[in-house]
């Protein structure tokens, strides 16, 4: 099983971006299955498509990480969204008192990994190095 981070939503929509042509790569993989069930989170999908739009301004583009994320009529789900509740919330801000240098959905992603029994992350992010398997 694998849990995608924001960065390779966002990557994968930005044809700039640095991390694109890995992050086409790295979620082909992940629709062909090729590391078995594939999740993200609610916490993750507020941050992909908040972030597209701030950054780019377009709408259009933040609809695309959305559309991605959530499957529709040209690309079919290919991933479970979990949902943070009130134990993944107060096991996320003990993570983040912890460690002191993740965002609190960086938090949150691994409190969702730990309880599900998610082995590898696909994330662009090195502050998860040590911490969880990381594949980028």
């Amino acid at each position: 099983m694998i849990f995608v981070d924001t960065g390779v939503f966002i990557a994968y929509v930005n044809k700039r971006d640095v991390n694109h042509d890995r992050a086409v790569e790295l979620l082909e993989d992940i629709m062909r299955g090729k590391y078995g069930k594939a999740f993200t989170s609610d916490y993750v999908f507020d941050e992909a498509v908040t972030y597209t739009l701030i950054k780019t301004k377009d709408v259009r583009k933040a609809l695309n990480v959305g559309r991605l994320i959530l499957g529709d009529e040209d690309l079919p789900r290919f991933l479970e969204i979990l949902f943070v509740d009130k134990v993944i919330f107060s096991k996320a801000w003990e993570l983040f008192l912890k460690y002191k240098k993740l965002s609190f959905t960086d938090c949150t992603s691994i409190a969702l990994m730990d309880e599900h029994g998610i082995r590898y992350m696909a994330s662009f992010d090195s502050e998860f190095d040590g911490i969880v398997t990381r594949l980028f």
